[in-house]
């Protein structure tokens, strides 16, 4: 099937995105230690007080669609959190160097209201300390997604991986950094270099490029050159040193990597490695042990050996270090609130993200540092580090966003193509009885299964081609009564569509295909998350693909792929194993076309 027609609307996406970035200007990166920047930053750093220096290595959030809002519901959950009533309090009282935005922090409504956020938030910067903030967020796209639409959403990691193009991948990171910057945010939290090679993963998973090294490697060096191509937006890697091989949430609990020292430089160092050499801005440590990195088993974030010894002495990296949130649980386990962010500073981070309490982390590192135990040349270090990647992303010039812009940039259509376009390129049919393609008009099918959006969005689509969809949401763990309803749902339809997600830990879902294959119909499975849902399907299935998303574009892609108007490309970025494990069922780069 022809499939260069959608690359021809994903090359001109691509140029209406770079005509959009043209219309604003931006400082270009320079090679750190530019001579200009040195002596700004020198002056600058003079000039500032050691409140101000140490407000600089923090970066928290905020509740709030606005800087100063006086909405009652915000107003007491920053009051709860941080002892303010706005973000623009909390940038003035603490100095802040930077503000992370959330949906659950009533940050991100649209794409309106983010920019004028973004701007009163520089605002109340400027007019504090004087020092312009970064502003960030998590838009990773595909599981991790903070701005929804209007905003374009892109496939996320592990589709794009499933491309083998790492071309897609940076495709994908010009149209997110340029709308992301329209809405004057200057960090993206992003691209994820972890190596998944671990099925098991529970924080990970499709936010992984995939399960080779030297895969994840070229997707991450191309996202990085093209978050960064303007020069007026940061990427951040993440989770040095590596987060893949773990089956415990560092959000909740603290995991440890049993990798030795060589196989570290063989699976998770290389897109690492990658990323540094494409001049990545950030890099962002995990909360996890490595035994064979750090025999003290400290969290990676508060291990010199891994941040200094390591990421700066062994792969060179001269840039700034931030640490991941240090609400989460598997940096906080054993060690008190006060303690953490020197210690991380010790280790050699140079911003501290989200502190449980700003008012005590703030207040211990100040007490640390006039006790001594923080030298005011380390903070000096990292401050130094902070202001020069401010300057070079061209804050201290202009670090407001145009609203005039923002329609014109965000969510053009031109971007939804290219999205779009994108997303049919990462579908991989992983097994077909050739019932696949379904080739008629139209019909009658049931779609069912796992999501209480998911199934709703796969039955719509349905009906934009045509189709009569029945439309009956099982669930994670359906019941026997769900499954009856489903099979008795399924009688007399010409087709049924079942959607699942992590089907090892939940066996009914495997029941409930299985019984939809005894009806006669044929069945088809969607993997809506992780792909290795196949394992434990068995052959109930007569074909099943594997989408990577939930989200809206990737199972658009996957009826389309359903019913073949179009060919799945998509190849498998990860081996998925057997169910008992002991070997693999697909390899990597296993993908079946029609």
């Amino acid at each position: 099937m022809e499939t260069h027609p959608r690359r021809t609307v994903l090359a001109a996406a691509l140029g209406a995105a770079a005509a959009a970035a043209a219309a604003g200007t931006a400082q270009a990166h320079g090679g750190h230690g530019d001579r200009d920047e040195r002596r700004f930053v020198k002056r600058r750093l003079k000039a500032m007080s050691l409140e101000e220096k140490v407000g600089q290595l923090f970066t928290t959030y905020a509740y709030g669609q606005t800087a100063d809002t006086t909405a009652a519901a915000d107003v007491a959950s920053n009051q709860a959190a941080h002892g303010v009533d706005n973000a623009a309090e909390l940038v003035r009282t603490y100095h802040l160097g930077g503000i992370i935005y959330f949906a659950w922090s009533n940050n991100v409504a649209n794409p309106d209201q983010i920019t004028a956020l973004s701007n009163g938030l520089q605002d109340a910067a400027l007019d504090g300390c004087g020092t312009p903030l970064f502003i960030a967020t998590d838009q990773e796209h595909g599981l991790v997604t903070r701005i929804g639409p209007p905003a374009t959403q892109l496939p996320g990691a592990m589709a794009l991986g499933a491309t083998h193009d790492p071309e897609a991948a940076r495709a994908a990171a010009v149209v997110a950094g340029t709308e992301l910057r329209a809405m004057g945010l200057n960090q993206n939290f992003a691209p994820d270099a972890d190596v998944n090679v671990n099925p098991a993963n529970p924080v990970i998973g499709v936010r992984s490029f995939g399960s080779d090294g030297e895969h994840v490697a070229a997707f991450v060096a191309a996202q990085v050159e093209g978050y960064q191509a303007r020069g007026d937006l940061a990427a951040t890697v993440k989770h040095f040193p590596g987060h893949g091989d773990t089956e415990d949430d560092s959000h909740s609990e603290l995991p440890q990597i049993d990798h030795t020292y060589e196989e570290w430089r063989e699976i998770d160092a290389p897109p690492f490695r990658a990323a540094i050499e494409s001049g990545v801005d950030l890099v962002m440590t995990a909360h996890i042990q490595f035994p064979a990195l750090d025999a003290s088993l400290r969290p990676a974030t508060l291990s010199e050996e891994i941040l200094t010894g390591l990421l700066r002495d062994e792969l060179g990296y001269d840039g700034v270090v931030i640490t991941d949130s240090l609400r989460m649980e598997g940096v906080r386990n054993g060690y008190g609130d006060d303690r953490i962010p020197v210690l991380a500073l010790l280790a050699g981070a140079d911003i501290l993200l989200m502190p449980e309490h700003i008012g005590i982390a703030y207040d211990a590192v100040l007490a640390a540092v006039r006790g001594g135990e923080l030298s005011r040349r380390r903070i000096d270090e990292s401050v130094t580090r902070i202001l020069g990647l401010k300057y070079r992303l061209g804050l201290f010039g202009d670090p407001y966003a145009d609203p005039a812009l923002v329609d014109d940039v965000v969510g053009i259509p031109a971007s939804l193509a290219a999205a779009q376009a994108l997303s049919d390129r990462t579908t991989t049919l992983v097994t077909n009885d050739g019932t696949l393609p379904v080739l008629t008009d139209g019909g009658s099918v049931l779609v069912t299964g796992w999501g209480a959006t998911t199934v709703p969005r796969i039955a719509a689509e349905f009906t934009n081609r045509g189709w009569s969809p029945t439309s009956l949401v099982t669930g994670a763990a359906p019941t026997q009564a769900q499954i009856d309803a489903a099979v008795a749902a399924a009688a007399g339809k010409g087709l049924v569509v079942v959607s699942t997600n992590n089907t090892k830990l939940n066996p009914g879902q495997v029941s409930l295909v299985a019984a939809l294959a005894a009806t006669g119909v044929p069945v088809v499975a969607l993997g809506v998350q992780n792909p290795y849902d196949i394992a434990y399907l068995g052959d109930h299935a007569n074909a099943y693909l594997a989408t990577y998303s939930y989200s809206l574009d990737g199972l658009e892609s996957a009826v389309h792929a359903v019913l073949g108007s179009v060919n799945p490309e998509g190849r498998l970025p990860v081996d998925i194993p057997t169910a008992d494990g002991t070997g693999v069922l697909f390899p990597f780069g296993h993908g079946l076309s029609y």
